[in-house]
């Protein structure tokens, strides 16, 4: 009986080169992600000196306000700038800036542009406003921050009770220094001149933000 041919060994092709070092630098990337996430600090008197402006992709700011008295009516704002001073020798002398388009307010609903002109007047008060005033440090990661918070045209001083979340760098060259930021605080909208269905929607509104600040 004949046999069958034997099969030669041939070994796979190599790869270029170009081709390893293009796999190589996305396995070193994801072998780097918890080097860097690791290097997090949450102590808040790590954060470096300077100025600090708030990353956008990163952040958020949240209005929630009552509806019917059974649910809670969530919107977000998609156009706001932030920015703080900060020196870790003396970080009650830190200081906040911040704006927010009142146009921008999505109700993840085509109403979103009429509700920014009914609850906020956002053609004729073009910038919701708040510029700090006292930042008071109570534990290595609770605080508040009190400031002049200003839209429809009305300024008024609210508290914000904050939390520091961690300091670390950018992901990415040049490895920026980070700071990260929640705060809350809960205002009443007819101290500030807005009263639209006022028996369907609460009084009372409660403002989230998450930040993440890079040092510029």
């Amino acid at each position: 009986m004949a046999r069958p041919p034997r099969r030669l060994y041939r070994p796979a092709p190599m790869r270029p080169p170009t081709t390893l070092r293009r796999l190589a630098l996305p396995a070193l990337l994801v072998l780097a992600l918890p080097l860097l996430a690791g290097a997090a600090s949450q102590n808040v008197a790590d954060i470096p000196r300077g100025h600090y402006v708030i990353d956008r992709k990163q952040s958020a700011v949240i209005a929630k306000v009552t509806h019917l008295d059974v649910s809670y009516f969530t919107v977000r704002f998609d156009d706001f700038d932030a920015s703080f001073d900060y020196d870790p020798a003396h970080p009650e002398n830190a200081h906040v800036e911040a704006t927010v388009d009142p146009a921008s307010l999505d109700a993840n609903a085509d109403y979103s542009r009429k509700f920014a002109e009914d609850f906020l007047s956002a053609t004729r008060f073009a910038r919701i406003t708040f510029s700090s005033t006292q930042v008071t440090q109570v534990t290595p990661q609770l605080g508040t921050m009190t400031g002049n918070l200003t839209f429809l045209g009305v300024t008024r001083p609210v508290t914000f009770d904050v939390t520091f979340v961690g300091t670390g760098k950018t992901l990415l060259p040049p490895f920026l220094p980070t700071a990260g930021f929640s705060a809350s605080t809960v205002i009443k909208r007819s101290d500030f001149g807005s009263s639209y269905l006022n028996n369907v929607v609460g009084d009372e509104v409660t403002l989230e933000i998450e930040g993440e600040f890079v040092r510029r």
